[in-house]
């Protein structure tokens, strides 16, 4: 078990909705919770960390980009169960909004791949209605 399996509590995730001419930044995870599902790069906030530097960490980690002003978008709980009906991983997740800047994203940590997708085009990636929301909202914000 990692710590971050059957936890006590829940964690705080925090998420990055990456906009560029129509279109979001999506990147297939590639490790548990959400293994070989598409989603928003992001991962889990670090004791000490504040929520806006653990977004800007997760972006540079997982895709190697760098943004501008990051605007809080909203939440929602992530929770899966086991075949037992335990709780397995419990994410209480901070969604942000910032606009492309600059540079070439590319896969990196526990992503295992990447794309920018449509965002008028998002039913071939499966997202969670979640991040559909939220990728909603923060075209939105960033209009």
């Amino acid at each position: 078990m990692t710590g971050r399996e059957y936890p006590a509590r829940p964690l705080v995730g925090i998420g990055v909705i990456v906009l560029r001419q129509g279109a979001v930044l999506l990147v297939r995870r590639g490790q548990a919770p959400a293994m070989g599902e598409w989603s928003l790069p992001g991962g889990a906030q670090e004791l000490g960390e504040t929520a806006e530097a653990a977004a800007r960490r997760e972006l540079a980690e997982e895709t190697g980009l760098a943004v501008g002003d990051l605007h809080l978008v909203g939440y929602f709980d992530s929770i899966h169960r086991d075949e037992e009906g335990r709780i397995r991983f419990h994410y209480t997740i901070l969604d942000f909004a910032a606009a492309y800047a600059s540079g070439d994203a590319r896969a990196g940590s526990d992503v295992a791949e990447l794309v920018w997708a449509p965002v008028a085009a998002l039913g071939p990636f499966g997202l969670r209605v979640q991040a559909l929301t939220m990728i909603a909202r923060a075209g939105a914000i960033l209009a």
